[in-house]
């Protein structure tokens, strides 16, 4: 009896023990929580390696893991990055870039026993090398295409040159894809370097477990400061995971188990948004919502190389321009958040976005239209067939009814998003449903789609549109260094391409964030990048 008594006495004394080690631990996470950045990546980050940050899921990691020479701040103002200042001489298309000495890339094996060095000019010229190198196959390697040559003049200073005049290369140096990386990292790790990173970022590498759960810490020798004098960051760890779900992401996010969710995805956008773009009000006290400007013009496009009476007939394709209300698609589709595309093609927050007057809701001109298509090609039921994915499938549908009120039949083909990109590529489908993301802050980035050597699958002119005085302003804004110049060369390119509708323009997205209210610091860009050098919590 006296032995089971005191194996009582031990059991529960074990379990009191460990209740107490749990409570500490939990109290102690407690206590941390609000120096960890937790967000979701439902699509899976595929790699580490900034020679291959194409897209979001890889672009968010790798802007905390690197540098480049230069960075934008959130109003896409070039600011200096690890180079402190540069010099451009226009007679020579050179650009030279001083770079900072303090730098240092993370402490790592690679450079011996968890030691590190410091960057110098010659590391950005084996960067390139790699990026440009075709064993490499990096999907930036398009980045250099206009560089003649570069070259590290000493551990400071660093030049490039270009073949031609190119004012936008500024802009395309702040891509991931121009990313310092170490020699020595990429000699050790090889191919495993996409999941071994090692850059100067404000955070560093920790562990990854894929599918499951990534986490950085805090780089303790960034060289940063704020405007106080204080070291980046204040976070000390970001935390990834990767739930596929969206809904489970918005749970996840209304539990407070992560920080942020990007997008207003059609599981959830009713309850967090009404249809006016404002917060619904039972969320007001835990969320905040931050919009703004996102350099995305979504669109249907046509190809300009099909066979078909419809596409060929510029009165039926401005008839589908005119056909179909943008402005209430945005209210009750996108609950407001986007910008009907009334306009041209660029998009707003670029320079240009609103100086022309594109096509507004006119069911009177769009019958109008079609009727003069019947008269011209001796069709009395045009119809086109519009290829999209299941992401989009209600915008086409909403297209599809108001542009039959027109006389136009319309078919609504859903496929794979990898088949619509594959038979968007190879001209495959007549009408297609695609976005336009800027690579790089210019609206050149957004014109080049109908410049005619851009034809794919050499570049991405996806409707194949062809005109020579278009291209010859294209070419000749390719000269102008002053951005008001240039402005009124890209005002005219938008003009031709809107008068003669290669595509129909449906709205220009915004970058949409709920955050949790304990987060500050994080703001939204019009290139919707996550940033979080400069984000607090609160306990």
């Amino acid at each position: 009896m006296k032995c089971q008594t005191r194996y009582v006495i031990y059991f529960i004394s074990a379990i009191c023990t460990l209740l107490s080690l749990w409570s500490c631990n939990h109290s102690a996470n407690l206590d941390r929580d609000h120096l960890v950045f937790r967000y979701n990546e439902h699509s899976n980050i595929p790699t580490l390696d900034p020679a291959f940050a194409r897209n979001p899921q890889s672009i968010w990691p790798a802007n905390q893991l690197y540098n480049g020479l230069i960075q934008l701040d959130d109003e896409l103002n070039i600011q200096p990055d690890i180079a402190k200042s540069w010099i451009v001489n226009d007679s020579t298309n050179t650009y030279t870039f001083i770079l900072r000495d303090d730098v240092f890339f993370h402490k790592n094996r690679v450079f011996g026993s968890d030691s590190t060095r410091v960057v110098v000019a010659s590391d950005f010229n084996y960067s390139f090398d790699r990026l440009i190198d075709e064993k490499v196959a990096s999907s930036g390697s398009w980045v250099l295409q206009n560089v003649r040559s570069y070259r590290a003049e000493n551990d400071t200073t660093f030049s490039i040159q270009l073949k031609q005049p190119f004012p936008a290369f500024l802009g395309l140096l702040s891509m991931r894809y121009c990313s310092v990386i170490p020699k020595e990292a990429v000699e050790y790790y090889d191919k495993e370097f996409r999941r071994n990173p090692v850059g100067t970022g404000p955070f560093q590498f920790k562990m990854w477990e894929e599918n499951v759960k990534l986490v950085l810490r805090k780089n303790p020798l960034y060289f940063e400061k704020d405007e106080n004098g204080v070291t980046l960051p204040y976070l000390e760890a970001v935390a990834i995971t990767f739930l596929p779900d969206k809904q489970s992401e918005f749970l996840q996010l209304v539990q407070g188990k992560i920080d942020f969710i990007s997008g207003l995805d059609s599981s959830y956008k009713d309850e967090l948004v009404t249809t006016r773009g404002e917060l619904q009000e039972k969320h007001k006290q835990q969320l905040k919502l931050i919009a703004g400007p996102y350099l995305n013009t979504e669109y249907l496009g046509f190809f300009m190389g099909a066979s078909s009476n419809e596409i060929k007939s510029k009165a039926l394709r401005q008839a589908v321009n005119y056909g179909f209300d943008r402005v209430k698609m945005v209210t009750y589709l996108r609950n407001g958040m986007g910008i009907p595309a009334v306009h041209g093609f660029i998009p707003k927050g670029l320079p240009g976005f609103d100086a022309i007057e594109g096509y507004t809701y006119n069911p009177e001109k769009a019958r109008a239209l079609v009727n003069q298509y019947k008269l011209e090609s001796g069709d009395d039921k045009p119809e086109i067939t519009i290829g999209t994915n299941s992401q989009y499938l209600d915008i086409c549908e909403y297209v599809q009814r108001e542009l039959e009120k027109t006389g136009i039949s319309v078919k609504v083909d859903v496929m794979p998003p990898s088949t619509l990109r594959q038979m968007k590529s190879s001209g495959e489908l007549d009408v297609f449903r695609a976005s336009w993301v800027a690579d790089y802050p210019d609206a050149e980035n957004y014109l080049s789609l109908f410049y005619s050597p851009n034809f794919t699958p050499n570049g991405p002119n996806y409707t194949h549109y062809k005109n020579e005085v278009f291209d010859s302003l294209y070419i000749k804004a390719q000269s102008i260094s002053d951005i008001n110049e240039r402005k009124l060369l890209y005002t005219k390119m938008d003009s031709i391409v809107i008068n003669e509708a290669p595509i129909v323009p449906l709205y220009y997205d915004m970058a949409v964030r709920f955050v949790n209210k304990k987060v500050s610091g994080l703001g939204t860009n019009p290139q919707n990048f996550l940033v979080l050098k400069h984000v607090k919590k609160e306990k």
